[in-house]
């Protein structure tokens, strides 16, 4: 979308006239503003806020529905399954084109570990987030109406594999919000949920410095959340987390952040990729060894060229994603110009996590932060950070709102199911989710 939007910016000239299409191909008619979704997970942020709508932002784009099934550089073509292609089951469409940008971004990465597919959920996408808070609350729901002892001790045990930024904003967000949802249960108190984060190395939140990483475990420690380092899940068939240090947690929530990997589409091209399926990129975000291609974000493998360590590339994170797109979007341009290319250089100036409401860890340029001014440092720099004026004032509103009223704490899990009630109406039986989760 950066790219995207940069290059209608930089070809405005050359769009009017007709000597320019930007055509661009998503699944979703939106862009999602990940950093938000602990925000939106536990209902500080009202979730159309979270995502940016594509057509309003892209108006002199062709925006395309649809994904991308295979790439053929050598011929400039790009297989793409649309909506109407499934509907008509013709087979994907045929996309030509003169220059490729390949950000497809990354997907979780998961491991063959029993009953992870059939019961965890992921947290990446707005539709994750906003699942996920409506099932938090259903489970406090089933745990204050059951008599059963161990469907209510289920219910009230979530487990979060990986500690990275995903794992820990998603807990801590997600227990402050049911922790303050409990003075509305007669029978459910804070203290009997069980919040458990599973990290496989020995410490979380590598990206904030090993000193605030270690501050986070106290603090999370500190609220009951029993954070286990070194600590692998290997198995959560029949809702029963089992742990390779040999404890067993009963659960109906698993929920999977243990990393990410290259989106599969890489491996249907003939691009050249790194020995980690990333795109090999210049330190122009060309791709090495293939002309008129260009790539950006957590699928490019691309050069970092602020440090003088042979072989070291960007992070795959938003703070060079976000400026490798610009500098894309003006190279493309000046190729179509015939004009020299920019190097994308950044240094990495930190990284900032909330760890709930008012608590939050921060390491930015050099400096150490923590609570309330790492909170505050927080949304501050995500706000001047999520695209247009539009979604910044939303955002803000809904933040000065939430301090002066109380959390919403509503479940709306029958989004996921909006026929169900008249299915039952007209004589059918509502569907159940697998899961359990409804």
């Amino acid at each position: 979308m950066y790219t995207a939007l940069r290059l209608q910016r930089k070809l405005k000239q050359e769009l009017k006239r007709g000597e320019v299409e930007i055509v661009v191909v998503t699944p979703d008619p939106y862009m999602t503003y990940q950093p938000f979704l602990p925000e939106a997970a536990a209902g500080s942020i009202s979730p159309r806020h979270v995502v940016v709508p594509l057509r309003r932002v892209l108006d002199r784009c062709r925006v395309v529905i649809g994904e991308a099934r295979s790439i053929n550089h050598a011929k400039r073509t790009a297989e793409v399954a649309t909506l109407a292609t499934e509907e008509e089951g013709t087979g994907p469409d045929q996309i030509g084109y003169d220059e490729l940008v390949l950000a497809p971004g990354s997907v979780s990465r998961t491991l063959p570990i029993p009953g992870l597919a059939e019961f965890a959920i992921g947290f990446k996408t707005v539709e994750e987030a906003i699942g996920l808070r409506n099932h938090v609350i259903e489970q406090m729901d089933i745990a204050s109406s059951t008599r059963d002892p161990a469907i209510r001790d289920a219910a009230l045990t979530f487990v979060f594999v990986g500690g990275g930024y995903a794992g820990v904003e998603a807990l801590g967000e997600l227990e402050d919000m049911a922790r303050y949802a409990t003075r509305y249960y007669h029978n459910v108190k804070a203290d009997d949920m069980k919040w458990i984060l599973v990290e496989a190395s020995n410490r979380i939140l590598p990206e904030v410095g090993e000193a605030m990483g270690k501050y986070t475990v106290t603090q999370l420690r500190r609220r009951n959340i029993d954070v286990r380092l070194e600590t692998r899940l290997d198995s959560c068939t029949d809702r029963v987390a089992v742990l390779d240090d040999g404890a067993r947690f009963p659960t109906r929530t698993v929920v999977w952040t243990a990393g990410v990997k290259p989106h599969p589409v890489l491996a249907a091209t003939d691009l050249p990729l790194n020995e980690r399926g990333r795109l090999k990129c210049t330190p122009q975000l060309a791709l090495d060894g293939a002309t008129h291609a260009w790539a950006a974000g957590d699928a490019a493998a691309v050069p970092d060229v602020t440090t003088a360590e042979p072989g070291r590339e960007t992070a795959p994170n938003a703070q060079h994603a976000v400026r490798q797109a610009k500098v894309l979007g003006d190279n493309i341009a000046h190729s179509l110009r015939g004009e020299p290319l920019e190097t994308y250089s950044h240094k990495y100036v930190g990284s900032v996590a909330s760890l709930g409401l008012h608590k939050g860890v921060a390491h930015v340029y050099g400096r150490k932060l923590k609570g309330y001014p790492a909170w505050f440092m927080h949304r501050v720099y995500h706000l001047s950070r999520v695209p247009t004026v539009n979604r910044k004032a939303r955002v803000l509103a809904e933040w000065i709102l939430s301090g002066l009223f109380k959390r919403e704490i509503v479940s709306l899990g029958s989004l996921e199911h909006p026929r169900a009630e008249f299915e039952l109406a007209a004589g059918g039986k509502p569907p159940r989710d697998p899961k359990g989760s409804s």
